[in-house]
Parts: C-alpha cells; sequence; structure tokens
C-alpha cells in the first residue's frame, strides 16, 4: 500500500491483534517523547512541518536548496507558511544558511553541528525503540 492511500479496512480485515497494536503505539510515544527532548522539552517544534523539515535535511546528508527545504513539509500547502517555519528554524540555530556556489540565486539549508548531533542520537535512541518494540512483539504472535 501506498504511504498516500488511505487505510480502508475493518477490524476483520486487520492483520494483527490488539496486543500488537498497543505495542506500536507504546514505541510511536517513546519515540515522539525522545522527539522532544531533541528541543530540551520546547514543545514548539513537536510538529509534523518541523519533523519533515528537520528529518527530510538529516536524511539528504548535505545542504539543500531552501527551496527544496520549502517543499519537504509536506502538510503545509503555503509557501509562505512553510517559509515561516524555515524562518523560525534558522532563528532557533536548528538550521544554517549559506550562499548556493553552484547558483547564486538560491540559498542552501542545512542542519546546524548542534542539531545534526541531536538528530544522532535521537535516530539511535528510536532505533532502539524499534528493536526493543521488535523483541516485545516477537512474544506476542
Amino acid at each position: 500500500m501506498a504511504a498516500d492511500t488511505p487505510l480502508r479496512t475493518t477490524a476483520a480485515e486487520g492483520r494483527y491483534g490488539r496486543a500488537q497494536r498497543l505495542e506500536y503505539l507504546r514505541m510511536i510515544d517513546a519515540v515522539g517523547a525522545r522527539w522532544v527532548a531533541v528541543f530540551a522539552g520546547d514543545t514548539t517544534f513537536y510538529s509534523a512541518a518541523y519533523w519533515d523539515l528537520l528529518t527530510a535535511i538529516w536524511g539528504a546528508g548535505k545542504p539543500v536548496r531552501k527551496t527544496d527545504a520549502l517543499g519537504f513539509m509536506k502538510a503545509v500547502k503555503s509557501a509562505h507558511t512553510a517559509g515561516k517555519y524555515v524562518r523560525d528554524a534558522l532563528a532557533e540555530g536548528l538550521i544554517v544558511e549559506t550562499p548556493n556556489s553552484a547558483d547564486g540565486r538560491s540559498k542552501l539549508v542545512d542542519l546546524s553541528p548542534r542539531m545534526r548531533r541531536r538528530l544522532d542520537a535521537f535516530f539511535d535512541a528510536a532505533v532502539d525503540q524499534l528493536k526493543a518494540a521488535c523483541a516485545r512483539l516477537e512474544g506476542k504472535g
């Protein structure tokens, strides 16, 4: 099923039982709590827009064009609003902006070194949560 395909199932069609689904929710809650910890408890950044922006930049592994970064925020339809999120991330020091030597008309954005370290630690903890959830799920069928 594609990621953008709406979920249309009935309880009878479910592949997993309640205990397994609850385990998934526990894992997601733990990952979500860790996401808030990345920002020292500041829930301003507990948002799908920041998740999309920061994780996509992290995933790119290199600076990205600022206009591409605006498009990373899938739930934000307005370029103006996406620009606000980027400006706020810049102001908070989560990302940094540099000139694009390949195209003087555009800017590049990348994670700040501090944010890259924090996201590296976040993903390490998230993978630990995933592995622990998998181990617990093994016992639940």
